[in-house]
């Protein structure tokens, strides 16, 4: 692909990424304030009954007001709106309490007093719900129907990424989920209320954040990366001990990602070369009375309609989140320490 991001000859694992949303690459993350650094406020927090909208730029309200209206028919709405003048906040309903932008002690003080913090479904991934939830709230994560990708949405057009992005935070959909975040159809007005009802009378939710995304954690895993990760040996090789892995053969048209997910396990790219011959993928149940080698990210796969195994021919296209009709996936599958996605359990 033409792109600035691409013809840099690295392996996908090389890049690192916010957040752990493709095994492919690495997870570098960052550090999210954490709550016990404020624990005396939290203790003393009086949450009112109020919600905080994510979005700080005009334009991500824009044609929302229906989905506020529900909102604000349950709680009172409140929202850190930069307006440039006064035509500006035209998509702003007038019930919106507009704290402006606020510093970072100021908007922490607004979350404490919060029991819900809104997505609008913009901006994507971003670090503001983690805040959030680490301050307490419960988020209100819209989901997407049909996923975005760069197929159907001007966003991602250009990137090279053929991820199913499911919901505006995906992480907090798979990651945390109830009671700290719901993951909802906003245009599903019934689903919405009653979500809402959930998050608000839950009143025991306690501020979370998980551990990969405090100051010990991110470090934790930055030593790990310089001390395991090693993309100059050959051959190849994996610095994740088979005593950490499951291989699994995925269903027609399942990607490694979601095969792994399915299972509570994390698909591992570093562990394909391993498994692209014949003898493995017979191993695993593939009957391979057919054999053909193909540089695409969906193999090493087996056609059973065919009896037909396809091997990788080109290391650098190794992907777990490729996936094709008609095409069953072998996927190398590992554990992981729960709060750390990105180190298996007994690497440490």
């Amino acid at each position: 692909m033409r792109t600035h991001w691409g013809r840099q000859n690295l392996i996908p694992q090389q890049f690192f990424t916010m957040f752990p949303h493709t095994p492919d690459n690495s997870f570098m993350g960052f550090v999210v304030e954490h709550p016990t650094a404020n624990a005396s406020v939290l203790k003393n927090a009086h949450r009112k009954n109020q919600a905080l909208v994510y979005g700080k730029n005009t334009d991500m309200w824009k044609d929302k007001q229906w989905y506020l209206d529900v909102i604000h028919d349950i709680v009172e709405v409140h929202g850190t709106i930069f307006l440039r003048d006064q035509k500006s906040g035209a998509h702003i309903p007038s019930y919106v309490k507009n704290h402006g932008i606020l510093r970072g002690e100021d908007l922490f003080k607004v979350l404490t007093e919060s029991k819900v913090f809104i997505g609008m479904g913009f901006p994507y991934e971003g670090p503001a719900p983690l805040e959030a939830i680490a301050s307490g709230c419960v988020f209100i994560n819209p989901s997407f129907h049909p996923p975005h990708s760069s197929r159907n949405t001007p966003f991602f057009k250009g990137k090279p990424t053929l991820r199913q992005v499911t919901s505006q935070h995906p992480y907090a959909e798979v990651f945390i989920g109830p009671p700290h975040v719901y993951t909802v159809d906003i245009t599903n007005t019934t689903e919405l209320r009653a979500a809402l009802k959930e998050a608000l009378k839950q009143s025991g939710v306690k501020p979370y954040l998980p551990y990969e995304f405090t100051e010990e954690g991110m470090l934790q895993r930055i030593n790990f990366y310089i001390e395991r990760q090693n993309f100059c040996e050959q051959p190849r090789s994996s610095w994740v001990p088979d005593s950490a892995m499951h291989v699994i053969l995925a269903e027609e048209d399942e990607s490694c990602k979601d095969a792994c997910q399915q299972k509570s396990l994390i698909c591992e790219p570093s562990h394909f070369y391993r498994l692209n011959t014949k003898e493995m993928l017979k191993g695993y149940g593939a009957q391979c009375d057919q054999v053909q080698y193909e540089w695409e990210i969906y193999h090493p796969s087996y056609q059973p309609q065919t009896k037909t195994c396809t091997f990788q021919t080109e290391e650098l296209l190794y992907s777990c989140t490729g996936s094709q009709a008609g095409l069953k996936r072998v996927c190398p599958c590992r554990n992981f320490i729960p709060g750390q996605w990105a180190i298996c359990q007994g690497c440490l």
